[in-house]
């Protein structure tokens, strides 16, 4: 049922994504002459791979599915999840610069496969794009809450982006790490943008209150922390290579796993008893599948 959701999502989202891989209409003093576009189409072409090979789809689906489950109609939130599926794609391309990674979603990385220039390239341009898909939610949103949206990105992806270069400062001069050090890596990269981000923003786009947001924030902080930690048992041996620091490589797969049930654990309760107002169906039955999901995905 879980893939049957996150495939619904591609197929709602994805079109919006596809729209924005082109160039728009230049002053006609900055028109591309017929001469050069062959060499603007092949870099067009490397801007598309990581978007072409589509991903999980997770976070725009939390982001439709909370804004389902709390009574909105999805057109109104598909904008926001594109958005939010495109910020994936530039963050994997700087992330598999900066960990030097081989393979992304079953295919050679960007940086190996056209150079590291136009991969960062690349990942500048889908940055661009994120923030025209934003702007246009005016038409859906109206401005008052595409700023408000907007600035969720800003803060998120600021976050992120300080949990990031935290990791690597740490794997250039330390060893060990703690349990506590590790969640401020893993709130930082993972729990805030992964999973409280997306309800977040489907939470703004059903017109939710502060408490109600507030309250999924929770929920995303410890569904986040479980989704990072498994994704550090399933990447175990690639982490080793890249001298990462990771609760499984210094205190061991059994640990870590019984870790992950218990952040899952803390994540349903929280849904179950605190999540009321995600009341419509079917989006609230999936939401509880994703909880599971998160906890017993294998890849």
């Amino acid at each position: 049922m879980v893939q049957e959701t996150l495939e619904k999502t591609k197929h709602l989202v994805w079109p919006e994504i596809e729209k924005y891989l082109k160039d728009p209409v230049y002053p006609t003093q900055f028109t591309i002459p017929a001469n050069y576009l062959k060499d603007i189409n092949s870099y067009w072409k490397i801007v598309r791979e990581y978007p072409n090979r589509k991903g999980k789809y997770l976070r725009p689906t939390l982001v439709l599915l909370v804004a389902s489950a709390m009574g909105a109609k999805i057109k109104k939130a598909v904008i926001t999840a594109a958005a939010m599926q495109l910020s994936e794609e530039w963050l994997l391309i700087h992330d598999d610069l900066q960990d030097n990674s081989e393979n992304r979603r079953g295919e050679k990385t960007l940086h190996k496969l056209y150079g590291m220039e136009l991969a960062v390239n690349a990942g500048d341009t889908l940055t661009t794009i994120m923030w025209k898909v934003l702007l246009d939610n005016e038409k859906v949103l109206g401005p008052e809450k595409t700023f408000e949206i907007m600035n969720e990105f800003y803060k998120t992806l600021l976050r992120t982006e300080h949990g990031q270069a935290v990791e690597i400062m740490w794997s250039k001069k330390r060893k060990r790490i703690s349990d506590s050090d590790w969640f401020f890596l893993a709130d930082g990269k993972t729990s805030y943008y992964t999973i409280s981000l997306p309800v977040r923003l489907g939470a703004i786009v059903a017109e939710a209150s502060k408490e109600q947001i507030e309250k999924l924030t929770e929920f995303g902080l410890y569904l986040g922390r479980c989704f990072q930690l498994v994704d550090d048992i399933l990447d175990i041996e690639t982490d080793k290579k890249e001298g990462k620091l990771t609760i499984p490589i210094i205190k061991g797969v059994p640990y870590a796993q019984k870790l992950a049930t218990n952040l899952g654990k803390k994540a349903g309760k929280i849904f179950e008893e605190n999540l009321s107002f995600l009341s419509h169906e079917p989006a609230k039955t999936q939401l509880r599948e994703l909880i599971d999901f998160v906890l017993e995905r294998k890849y």
